[in-house]
């Protein structure tokens, strides 16, 4: 049913799309050529009847028909309505193909996992992945219609080999008035169980990576069966399908080509075949065709899931993997390329021009003049730099032609990482950089208070000044918590008694004293 062209656009030529406009098989004409045709029987009726059988008067009250039909048709949202509608039902339709269940993981788990050679664990194995394979083909038999005619009843399953007679009882003898497609998986974790206490299956890790993959298989049938139970909204289809044909019922009187001779505003000249409107019809037409075809892929158009071919291949990988290709293995050597660090597999002369060197990043290919290459030792070049690209954000160069300046600091010999700045406390620097003069009793006293140094501080000279965001978060500048005084004690002395100390412990002495 899926109609694959992908060989047909691996390469991008001329004429290569053309050639897909002659293919038939899902193709747009045959999905619309029936509505065309009785589109374009109807448009010639109203055609002849206008020509050939109204008289004078009736042709003037209908040509105003078709000048009012055609001037408010274009009031219906027709392309929005169409887009919104397409693209909720083409997401839902990749949607519905990426939960199809795929046994391969559950395959390769229990291959691996449930061990033995013997005629027991090769029934163990696979049992449970025809468990698993069942419990697919029991959501498709609810969902797909090419599945349930291949399997019309639950006999036929058993005819077919996809389960027992005994299991079928089991199935049929369950009470539950709901869809009963999780029931192999039930079986399975009750056979995955039991292999693990026989020691088919080494420990829990193994147990529970089996049941970890089985519950992702049932989560995607699980939401096969909710794509299926909840559809798009009843009302998104009617208003998408009345605002499409009802567009082109008005279009049939109104795209009507009219007498000349009357002089209507864009009917100067006389068609009989309306090609730009049957173009018209043809793309959004086509385009709510697309939609119908999509909005359940379980069916049996041309384009749907081949379902059917899902139960096959599904039952035929999974039991291949955990039986014939159980512990098969060839035979284990060298391979060419034992003794090379760098393998380089040969070409054919057919694609020798697709080898290509490695890609190494777009930087690398980079020119750097070679004086611009040496390192800056000196920190005062490097700060002026940042000073004069500090308001230029553009290139220099191109800063300069635009009469972009930089604003004017202030210069100095030292080093200004370094510097002890005036104001400051002195507890920010080391000694050995204090080498101003002594200050004063005002100065000392302004020396202690961290508000005033950091407010003192120039904007562009503070910390992190060129690494953070150079707008402000606000405009004055936070508070520096001030530090905790020491709390005082009494302390005994022989000579006063005692006294205030900022010391947090008693002296020795002094209690030697006391006592």
């Amino acid at each position: 049913m899926t109609v694959t062209y992908s060989r047909r656009v691996a390469d991008a030529g001329l004429g290569t799309f053309f050639h897909l406009l002659l293919r038939w098989k899902g193709s747009i004409y045959k999905l619309l050529y029936r509505e065309l045709i009785i589109f374009t029987l109807l448009y010639y009726f109203f055609s002849v009847v206008y020509r050939f059988v109204l008289n004078d008067d009736q042709k003037r009250l209908f040509e105003k028909l078709s000048i009012y039909c055609d001037r408010y048709a274009e009031l219906i949202p027709v392309s929005f309505v169409l887009g919104f509608y397409v693209t909720l039902v083409v997401s839902r339709w990749w949607g519905q193909f990426e939960n199809v269940p795929w046994p391969d993981r559950l395959a390769a788990l229990v291959g691996g996992h449930v061990r033995g050679a013997d005629e027991t664990s090769r029934l163990t194995r696979r049992t449970l992945m025809r468990y698993a394979n069942l419990s697919g083909v029991l959501i498709y038999r609810s969902v797909s219609t090419a599945v349930y005619k291949r399997f019309p009843t639950m006999e036929h399953l058993v005819q077919a080999g996809l389960m027992t007679s005994e299991e079928l009882r089991h199935l049929e003898d369950l009470p539950s008035p709901h869809n009963k497609f999780w029931v192999p998986c039930m079986w399975f974790v009750s056979l995955a169980l039991r292999a693990r206490t026989e020691g088919r299956i080494n420990n829990d890790v193994a147990l529970t990576a089996l049941l970890t993959e089985l519950n992702s298989l049932r989560a995607k049938c699980m939401k096969l069966y909710g794509y299926d139970w909840i559809s798009l909204p009843l009302v998104y289809t009617q208003v998408a399908t009345v605002a499409v044909y009802s567009f082109f019922l008005a279009c049939l009187i109104g795209r009507q080509f009219l007498d000349p001779t009357q002089g209507y505003p864009g009917h100067e000249m006389d068609f009989y075949l309306p090609i730009f409107t049957l173009l018209q019809f043809f793309f959004y037409v086509g385009w709510l065709k697309v939609a119908e075809q999509l909005i359940n892929p379980f069916g049996e158009d041309d384009d749907d899931f081949e379902t059917n071919w899902l139960v096959d291949r599904n039952l035929q990988v999974s039991l291949l993997s955990v039986d014939e290709m159980y512990d098969s293995l060839p035979l284990v050597e060298r391979d060419m390329y034992w003794n090379e660090s760098e393998p380089q597999p040969p070409y054919t002369t057919a694609s020798a021009e697709h080898r290509k060197p490695s890609f190494m990043g777009s930087a690398l290919d980079i020119s750097v003049p070679k004086e611009e290459m040496e390192f800056q030792s000196n920190l005062e070049q490097i700060k002026e730099n940042e000073e004069a690209n500090y308001s230029t954000p553009l290139l220099g160069g191109l800063g300069r032609l635009l009469g972009v300046h930089s604003p004017n600091f202030p210069r100095s010999s030292r080093v200004s990482l370094l510097r002890r700045r005036p104001g400051a406390p002195l507890s920010r620097f080391p000694l050995y950089l204090h080498t101003e003069a002594p200050l004063t009793q005002g100065q000392a006293r302004q020396e202690g208070d961290p508000d005033y140094a950091f407010s003192t501080t120039p904007l562009y000279e503070r910390p992190g000044f060129y690494s953070c965001p150079q707008t402000p978060i606000h405009c004055i500048p936070p508070a520096v918590p001030r530090p905790r005084p020491a709390r005082r004690l009494y302390q005994y002395t022989e000579a006063w008694g005692f006294s205030w100390t900022k010391d947090l412990s008693l002296s020795v002495s002094s209690l030697g004293g006391v006592a």
